[in-house]
């Protein structure tokens, strides 16, 4: 199957993909310190969504020319390009998924189209997006749905994923996902290289001179941070977070994985490794979140907190110790294998 994108906007330089939002200044129950938008192990899923006025439903799908949005563009050469491409991207879909030939010049188009109708409850509650702590990537030149979940999240379509990080930002209240085209202006490169440059002479020098730091860095940074143990190869700790600093990992942007870098490293070895502890032992269902919303140490069914953060917090307290040293009975012997 061959398809060919089209859209009127900039070409992305990247791959196309769904990412977690994680603001480190907005508390999301401790979860931004360890680069987590969600639990371990959890996703959020969303269908399409649909507005109902005067009984009449219309998907927000940005494959309707006649829906509001489209209808308000007063430049009529933008919106004529506009209802052209949603046009010309309807028939490709109608093309590849309901072997459908239509011209998307004809004057008949939409009486012709058959499954992608804006009002065609049967296929549009099927489309949706289910996101977690990993980039969902989408590649829209080659699979209709991916086309079909891009159009629709530039569109407004889904609460959960927000059009583009800078959308995300300017939002009172972000979702917890954004759309990542990973289209960088010659500024933001300039910057995005000195950061990285700088977050790779931070690396070369945990290499040389702290490979325990090393290790509980890559456990903050890394999504998968249980494969970190002692024995792991030094030189493992240093090509993952290489690949990870370089944009080539879970972060694929690269500003943000250098920022991720930097500030990990940044932090005493103390807290380093009660947040590496925290998060190796929510992995492990060593701590575990109840129906109350509280995070319980499920050994003793003691409460710990409502998020990482709070957790940290309790375990840095000497009063608690007895509970630090549970938690890394368990912990430590999987980091010594």
């Amino acid at each position: 199957m061959s398809l060919t994108l089209i859209t009127n906007g900039p070409a992305s330089t990247g791959p196309i993909s769904i990412k977690p939002l994680i603001n480190p200044d907005s508390d999301n129950m401790g979860l931004q310190n360890y680069n987590l938008s969600l639990f371990p192990g959890t996703f959020q899923e969303e269908q399409l969504a649909c507005l109902e006025k005067n009984g009449i439903k219309r998907y927000v799908t940005g494959l309707n020319e006649f829906a509001p949005e489209v209808k308000n563009i007063k430049d009529p050469e933008q919106r004529a390009a506009v209802i052209k491409d949603i046009r010309e991207t309807v028939a490709l879909l109608e093309r590849e998924l309901a072997t459908n030939i239509i011209d998307p010049e004809d004057e008949d188009f939409w009486t012709k189209v058959k499954l992608l109708k804006p009002d065609n409850d049967e296929f549009w509650t099927r489309i949706t997006v289910r996101c977690g702590n990993e980039p969902l990537f989408l590649n829209p030149k080659t699979d209709p749905f991916d086309l079909i979940k891009l159009k629709a999240i530039e569109a407004g379509g889904f609460s959960i994923v927000a059009k583009s990080w800078e959308d995300a930002q300017n939002m009172s209240k972000p979702p917890k996902f954004f759309l990542d085209k990973t289209i960088d202006s010659v500024a933001s490169r300039t910057q995005t290289k000195k950061l990285r440059n700088k977050s790779l002479s931070e690396l070369d020098k945990l290499y040389s001179k702290n490979i325990n730091k090393l290790m509980y860095v890559c456990k903050i940074v890394d999504a998968h941070s249980a494969q970190y143990k002692k024995s792991t190869p030094i030189d493992i700790m240093y090509e993952n977070m290489d690949t990870y600093i370089n944009g080539e990992g879970i972060e694929r942007n690269e500003l943000r994985a250098a920022e991720s870098f930097l500030k990990a490293a940044a932090l005493d070895m103390e807290t380093l490794k009660l947040k590496a502890l925290v998060k190796d032992a929510s992995f492990y269902k060593v701590l575990a979140p109840r129906a109350d919303g509280m995070i319980y140490h499920l050994q003793t069914s003691t409460m710990m907190g409502r998020n990482a953060s709070e957790i940290v917090e309790y375990l840095r307290n000497p009063l608690n110790e007895n509970i630090l040293v549970d938690i890394l009975n368990t912990i430590e012997p999987m980091w010594n294998e």
